[in-house]
């Protein structure tokens, strides 16, 4: 399939530091559509100061969720936005079946149809490898891992030269395995849902982020 005229239009789910935000990013640069991360849509919506971007901000900022109805309202209008006439890549949403229905319906009401919904699979294990490694540059927040993305000079960002390093702290053993175990109430009921829809495509989603990079490719004829 082409993604010239028709367009593509993909979600991206599987679990906490599977590595769909990544594989979301550089697929946008590959077929040239938006990404849509709702949570930084979210974020986005509330810096606006829109009516909607109040109450969104007044349910963050006391850590609440923000409903579904909020999240596909906010979605039909981004997706009616001209960049996403030829498609968009979903990412992190949805996260329950109410929202997969929810998304459906909205989607149907404009015509639209998913071209497919991609399944990173990692094992448990090495998620929380990943997500316990990770690590950022306090200055400019560049991105690295303990194990896999190493700045090239120890203790020195590669990107603007800062020596000092965070780690989110949430990425602690007992929040990653909190996360998993909603992943699999929560998120997991929208893959059998996607695989009756004839959606879901898996893909393997250990190997380094080029090899998972050419298998979406692949799984997607692009």
């Amino acid at each position: 399939m082409s993604n010239h005229g028709s367009g593509l239009r993909v979600v991206l789910t599987g679990a906490p530091g599977c590595g769909k935000g990544t594989q979301a990013r550089l697929l946008k640069e590959r077929i040239g559509v938006p990404h849509l991360s709702t949570g930084e849509m979210l974020r986005a919506e509330a810096y606006t100061g829109s009516e909607l971007g109040l109450k969104i901000k007044a349910l963050i900022d006391k850590g609440n969720l923000v409903p579904d109805d909020m999240i596909i309202d906010m979605l039909s209008r981004r997706i009616e936005e001209k960049d996403c006439e030829n498609g968009f890549i979903l990412d992190g949403f949805p996260r329950t079946l109410p929202q997969a229905e929810a998304l459906d319906k909205m989607l149907k009401d404009k015509g639209i149809k998913l071209d497919a919904v991609i399944e990173i699979q990692v094992p448990d294990e090495i998620i929380m490898e990943r997500i316990l490694g990770r690590y950022a540059c306090m200055k400019c927040g560049q991105g690295y891992h303990d194990k896999y993305q190493k700045p090239k000079v120890y203790g020195v960002c590669d990107n603007c030269g800062g020596t000092e390093f965070y780690r989110r702290i949430d990425d602690n053993r007992t929040t990653v395995q909190n996360r998993l175990v909603n992943y699999r109430a929560l998120t997991y009921p929208t893959i059998p849902y996607f695989e009756k829809e004839g959606l879901l495509k898996c893909v393997d989603g250990t190997g380094s982020i080029e090899a998972v990079a050419k298998k979406i490719d692949d799984l997607l004829g692009v």
